[in-house]
């Protein structure tokens, strides 16, 4: 038997997002808001129930099976959802309910509701996370009798005059005896301004039935704060974006303006590296220690290792070695790696690029499907004609291999060990070793040819 099943209700059609997909997988800081919310559910169960609604089969296409799924066909409110999970609830001590759109609520506030209804003992029906703050939104309000004991939950649209004048708010979030639940929403009927079966009255259940219900205050509010608008998600993922931002500040990472640093959770950056306004990382991003991100750098699924930088450029699904410099206004693209101490200009793009240490590829060049060796130079406007329409070819260039400005090598080429091709050339086959090449077309010279052309043809 396990001691907590955690419930993720997601079935909400989130109809104020004004879009095709289900609100919970919408992204916050590069994660959807159920992936938030399951990151914090597995730290006290390691398969949790998510409870999604008819025509949102994308949630479990897209999540496999990280999850238990139920199924609620007509959403009738949230204690509809949690019958629809019983059978997956059942075995269980305890059951945690979350909501899919919650993504801001911490692992340890999750855990401290846990332990709140276990220190209360066998009588306790229920734990649940409540706030009071100054300004009570229209959220339900919690009730107590006169000894202030948690006697039931009242729905804003539900509450009389005097009871929205409590201060003392339910944020949705629960721990309760998985035994005392599932007697509690047997009984549930529908009598609400909503017609649903709430799970906010299987608090008032358990207290006429002779449960205890524990209260645990949120001193921060944020944490529970749901998302309903895509205004709500832009200021979730801007709550989100502090804390990655302030964890990788006290782990040694220098940022200029914190606010204007975009940082996906999971991306890792070493210490004493500097981050300019404007950076954006993405995805499985790996930054090294002492490296500097120039504004304006978007870095997606990419590795730079210790010592790098990178200068207004764009690199996805790239790997590049150490104390090499990017940029301004590189790109590279997927399956892309760089090796140490080399020098990528500006205006360079790559794709399934390999390059050795110590390389400099000049500005204006395409490296497409292409292997170089270490300490090679690729001149300005350098072009690896990688497609002939039909299929990609790989060209090979050795080590110390100098390349001149304008040439094009028409792949599948090999160029030789510390071959020389002249600026201008065209490479249609293999170079040996140490040759020079020259391909420019002979030059003609007629003196006086240009002489008074202009005025013949205005």
């Amino acid at each position: 038997m396990d001691e907590f099943k955690v419930v993720i209700l997601a079935a909400g059609e989130g109809t104020r997002m004004k879009s095709s997909l289900p609100k919970v997988l919408h992204k916050a800081a590069g994660k959807s808001l159920l992936g938030w919310v399951a990151e914090v559910a597995k730290a006290v169960s390691q398969k949790p129930v998510v409870v999604y609604g008819s025509g949102a089969e994308t949630i479990p296409d897209t999540f496999g099976n990280a999850f238990t799924y139920a199924r609620q066909e007509k959403r009738l409110g949230t204690g509809h959802a949690v019958m629809m999970a019983k059978e997956e609830i059942k075995d269980s001590v305890y059951t945690v309910v979350l909501a899919g759109d919650m993504p801001l609520i911490r692992e340890e506030t999750v855990r401290a509701l846990c332990e709140t209804i276990k220190t209360a003992g066998p009588g306790c029906g229920c734990a649940l996370l409540t706030a009071s703050p100054a300004v009570t939104p229209a959220f339900g309000r919690v009730v107590r009798d006169g000894a202030g004991k948690v006697c039931g939950i009242v729905e804003d649209k539900d509450a009389a005059p005097e009871e929205k004048e409590i201060k003392e708010l339910n944020l949705s979030i629960y721990c309760f005896k998985t035994s005392a639940l599932l007697e509690a929403i047997q009984t549930l009927r529908p009598e609400n301004a909503q017609h649903e079966y709430y799970l906010t009255d299987c608090v008032k259940i358990l207290y006429e039935r002779g449960y205890t219900v524990e209260s645990l205050s949120l001193p921060d509010m944020q944490e529970a704060i749901g998302v309903n608008t895509r205004a709500q998600l832009a200021q979730a993922e801007a709550a989100l974006r502090r804390r990655i931002n302030e964890a990788l500040l006290l782990s040694g990472v220098s940022m200029i303006d914190p606010a204007a640093t975009y940082i996906d959770a999971g991306v890792t950056v070493g210490p004493d590296t500097l981050l300019y306004p404007g950076v954006i990382l993405q995805g499985d991003t790996k930054i090294g220690s002492g490296c500097t991100l120039y504004q304006g750098s978007r870095l997606v699924d990419t590795c730079i290792a210790d010592g790098t930088t990178v200068e207004n450029s764009v690199l996805i699904g790239a790997v590049v070695g150490r104390q090499t410099k990017i940029g301004p206004y590189t790109y590279l693209r997927p399956e892309t790696v760089i090796g140490d101490r080399c020098r990528v200009g500006d205006f360079v793009e790559m794709k399934n690029a390999k390059i050795g240490n110590d390389t400099k590829v000049s500005h204006l060049t395409y490296v497409g499907d292409a292997v170089l060796g270490s300490e090679v130079n690729l001149g300005c406007g350098v072009v690896f004609a990688n497609f002939d329409g039909q299929e990609k070819y790989i060209s090979t260039v050795g080590d110390k291999a100098f390349i001149g400005c304008n040439t094009n090598l028409i792949s599948p080429v090999r160029v030789g060990k510390g071959a020389y091709i002249a600026a201008g050339t065209t490479i249609t086959k293999d170079i040996p070793p140490d040759a020079l090449v020259i391909g420019r077309v002979k030059e003609v010279v007629k003196p006086g040819w240009a002489k008074g052309r202009y005025r013949a043809n205005k």
